[in-house]
């Protein structure tokens, strides 16, 4: 996985607005509203690993 594909799927995931959705009848959800915030939070934590990464690999290479 890329830090491009994370942030895509990240946007995906904030853009969903899943607090909308709990609005809604159950019988009319497509996904859990809750699977989307988890899922939000992984990709955030992913994000900031892909983070830490590069930034050891940058100091590794001076």
């Amino acid at each position: 996985m890329n830090e491009e594909f994370l942030e895509a799927e990240l946007a995906m995931a904030e853009n969903s607005h899943p607090e909308e959705l709990a609005e809604e009848p159950i019988t009319e959800w497509l996904y859990d509203p809750a699977d989307a915030e988890r899922e939000e939070i992984g990709l955030r934590g992913l994000i900031g690993t892909v983070e830490v990464l590069e930034e050891d690999v940058i100091w590794d290479t001076r």
